[in-house]
């Protein structure tokens, strides 16, 4: 048997295709918004003139993607350009974006592991709390059994929101007192949802990382405490990162990559910043999935990734103002 997180194990009721590009559009409208004039002069061009060439780069820089893939980008389209006289600068443009993008093309279906064991790590702040409990509720509200950890034992407030979480999805929430071991939380999570045949156990962590090196420890400690009790746990590992933090977010992704086994990307408030081009520095230097993208602030509003629907939100179209 598959669980297919982007699906269903029942008939549930599913965002129409046009609700869902209404929600990628306004969550990328402040960039969208900074891509317009230099978007629009390269309609119908057949290669970069030098001051296209330069506008299009500090935009690129401005909106957050970074120097290394910035020139990256640069590079490609006039390579496009010069390959395919077809093509006009725009098209060119769009087309080396969504290539880009091309690690978080493929869903993510997990098998059927009773649990499936979601860890999620970030720093304090980047919306890990949030993420978790909207994840529950999408998944929750699919049919799936849910059951969440709270392991972030430095911040009373992080149990505290969880538990919360749980009173509004109905999803059961395994905690301890603020300042508990962590491990040791998880482990008791994992326990329980053993023994009561759950789909998914969605495991917060601590995010300080005053001190990577003891944070990084930390999760190593979790990750062989949960394995004594299921050893192919965690099943998956997701970055949750604050958009608004640019390069940092960035910064933020290759240390933990370098310490923890990332899977896959979570990036949170891109509705509050002009600087999504985070997401194509993160797929193009690290390789990493983006799996889903917080585009608000209500539970709908955690957007399974589409490199092809976050493209076509971040372009200006014909019909907008």
């Amino acid at each position: 048997m598959i669980f297919n997180i982007f699906g269903s194990k029942k008939k549930v009721k599913k965002p129409t295709a046009s609700s869902a590009s209404s929600l990628w559009r306004s969550g990328l409208q402040k960039t969208r918004e900074r891509f317009s004039s230099v978007y629009a002069s390269l309609t119908g061009q057949k290669k970069l003139a030098p001051e296209t060439r330069e506008a299009l780069q500090k935009l690129l820089i401005q909106s957050d993607v970074g120097p290394e893939t910035t020139q990256f980008i640069l590079d490609e389209t006039e390579a496009q350009l010069r390959k395919n006289s077809v093509l006009s600068a725009d098209q060119a443009l769009k087309k080396v974006l969504q290539d880009i993008l091309a690690p978080s093309q493929t869903f993510w279906e997990p098998v059927s592991h009773r649990p499936t064991v979601l860890l999620f790590v970030g720093v304090n702040g980047s919306g890990k709390t949030t993420t978790i409990g909207r994840l529950a509720s999408r998944l929750s509200g699919q049919g799936h059994k849910v059951t969440m950890g709270a392991g972030d034992t430095f911040r009373a407030a992080a149990i505290e929101q969880l538990q919360m979480w749980g009173q509004r999805t109905n999803c059961p929430v395994i905690s301890q007192q603020a300042g508990a071991d962590s491990a040791s939380v998880l482990f008791e999570a994992v326990q329980n949802a053993q023994n009561n045949a759950t789909d998914f156990l969605l495991a917060d962590t601590a995010g300080r990382l005053h001190n990577h090196t003891n944070l990084m420890n930390e999760l190593a400690k979790v990750r062989k405490v949960i394995q004594k009790k299921q050893p192919e746990a965690p099943h998956e590992t997701w970055l949750v990162i604050d958009a608004t933090v640019g390069q940092n977010g960035l910064k933020q992704a290759q240390i933990f990559k370098e310490s923890v086994d990332v899977t896959g990307i979570i990036l949170t408030k891109m509705d509050g910043t002009a600087k999504g081009g985070i997401v194509f520095a993160i797929s193009q230097q690290l390789g990493l999935p983006v799996r889903f993208v917080g585009v608000g602030e209500r539970e709908q509003d955690l957007l399974p990734f589409s490199p092809s629907s976050f493209v076509d939100a971040l372009l200006p179209q014909e019909n907008d103002a």
